[in-house]
């Protein structure tokens, strides 16, 4: 028995001769009622083929593998999937065009951090970071199957994920402190066979992923990146559509899985968008369960309208434009925005790594209040080198803890959209949750036509004011929470507001404001004002 959303194994003995990588061309088709899935094998090495399945229905499923080796074609079997296990709600999906849930439609909202390359250090740093993580507020991650080369990331990986490596004669500490290398640089202290795959960095990669998935955190798969003195940015057509499927076959089926076509795909030399059109739908091609898909910018932004990314992945487009365009972002492209990349709260000698924490989590309110949501990053400099964005290990930034207390508000409130702007409103960003509605309201500007919902929430910023009019419906009844973004706290006002509310606040930055209706929000006409200390 497979229990719903786990993985089902189906391993058999076959050809060592060759190169059974290329050569061993291994399916099966898995069929529940009506429903057919057909998913890609792959070679495990020293003879072994394995073929995964992950069951999004409980019931008897049926499969029997295609392959152009005799001995295995032809198998035949069955299983019984049964319920989930407590706690695995299935793959993550879009839901409502601008939010997420998982396949059973429990909600899912992002709260991101990025180790690009945590998995390719040695294992007390990997364990460490898993430590880190089981401690933190975040829930996905962006990490790269490929190592890294560049800035704080110059160390030799473990395992390496072909067989080959440096050439003789080599030394790794020869080449450690080479210049950045990027996508298309010539290299010629490794060598590698782009046609053979090293099953046991696979197993280890995997292993990662299967550890992630048990502390219920998404992984965000890089599958390219353009920082790279290995050459494996610069693998040519046939090997990187023999590396797409073997992705998908070896990690498609863990529940965990989202792909993320390239990090900064426009720092690659002599890559067209047509090539990253025909690797996308490759993935969409072999991956049956239609994991999340999408591709990171560094300057010049993707066509994200395009059919097969599910949700906008984003890099700030300048060093000061980000944030305030992620309402504009959800009206471009009509999907979920993801920015996942607003620089890294750090001191390091980059502008993209050394903001405050008080900006880091200012960031994420401001992405989170405007429908968005948003990936963390850290960069403290230290004496060993291992900085949490690029090899992971431990977390020492202010935002975290903040960013835990921000995620709980949005539990609560549930998925958030945009709440259109009225004259009233030009200096706050607002968002709202639950039912919507429109009413009329009275201001300087006259009788006008106003937006409000069950739950709304505005937040200051970098704003300090010490009071603040607003506007409810007047015949409806709301509780009002002032909230301290940075000290954590949360104030509930006393009674219920409707119509005109003057509320005194604290005069200091990063301040939030939530309105709940109580009940049916059914009142009277009547104001009430409030003040507070």
């Amino acid at each position: 028995m497979v229990r719903k959303y786990d993985i089902f194994e189906l391993t058999l003995n076959g050809p060592k001769d060759g190169n059974p990588f290329v050569d061993v061309d291994l399916r099966a088709v898995f069929t529940y009622m009506n429903r057919k899935h057909t998913v890609s094998g792959f070679y495990d090495g020293n003879g072994i083929y394995k073929i995964r399945f992950m069951p999004c229905r409980e019931g008897v499923w049926k499969y029997e593998t295609q392959c152009n080796v005799d001995e295995l074609n032809g198998v035949t079997g069955e299983f019984t999937c049964t319920e989930a296990a407590p706690g695995e709600h299935g793959p993550v999906r879009v839901h409502n065009q601008f939010h997420f849930a998982h396949d059973d439609g429990t909600p899912f909202y992002p709260v991101g951090t990025t180790a690009y390359a945590w998995t390719h250090q040695q294992p007390e740093i990997v364990e460490q970071t898993l430590k880190t993580l089981k401690d933190s507020p975040f829930n996905k991650i962006r990490m790269c199957v490929f190592p890294k080369h560049y800035v704080y990331n110059l160390n030799e990986p473990p395992l390496y994920p072909y067989e080959g490596g440096l050439i003789e004669g080599v030394k790794a500490e020869d080449i450690r402190y080479a210049g950045p290398a990027f996508a298309g640089a010539e290299n010629t202290n490794y060598k590698f066979d782009y046609m053979r795959f090293n099953p046991n960095f696979w197993r280890d990669f995997e292993t990662r992923i299967a550890q992630l998935r048990d502390l219920g955190i998404q992984a965000d798969i890089i599958i390219f990146h353009p920082y790279d003195r290995w050459g494996f940015s610069r693998m040519e057509e046939p090997a990187i559509q023999l590396y797409l499927r073997y992705l998908v076959a070896r990690l498609g089926s863990f529940s965990n899985v989202w792909w993320s076509m390239a990090n900064e795909y426009d720092l690659f030399r002599g890559r067209t968008e047509q090539d990253w059109e025909r690797w996308a739908y490759t993935i969409v091609e072999w991956d049956p369960y239609e994991h999340l898909r999408s591709i990171h910018n560094c300057t010049k932004l993707y066509d994200h309208s395009k059919g097969w990314i599910t949700h906008v992945s984003i890099q700030r487009i300048d060093y000061h434009s980000h944030v305030e365009l992620v309402a504009k972002w959800r009206e471009r492209w009509q999907k979920p925005v993801v920015v996942d990349e607003i620089c890294y709260e750090g001191n390091i000698d980059h502008g993209w790594g050394n903001i405050t924490g008080e900006e880091m989590t200012k960031r994420f309110w401001d992405v989170t209040v405007r429908g968005g949501y948003c990936t963390h990053g850290e960069t403290y400099l230290r004496d060993d080198e291992v900085l949490w964005w690029a090899k992971g290990g431990w977390l020492t930034g202010s935002s975290p803890a903040r960013i835990a207390f921000l995620r709980r508000i949005v539990e609560e409130m549930g998925y958030i959209d945009p709440k259109p702007i009225s004259p009233m409103d030009w200096d706050l960003t607002w968002g709202y949750s639950g039912r919507q509605f429109t009413y009329q309201s009275e201001t300087p500007f006259g009788t006008m036509a106003t937006q409000a919902a069950e739950k709304m929430i505005c937040y200051f910023s970098f704003a300090q004011p010490a009071k603040r009019s607003f506007m409810l419906p007047p015949d409806k009844k709301y509780e009002i929470e002032v909230i301290d973004t940075w000290n954590m706290t949360i104030e509930k006002l006393e009674g219920t507001y409707s119509g005109r509310v003057d509320i005194k606040l604290p005069g200091r930055p990063y301040v939030a404001v939530r309105f709940t209706m109580v009940g049916d929000g059914s009142s009277g006409w009547f104001s009430h004002t409030s003040l507070t200390s």
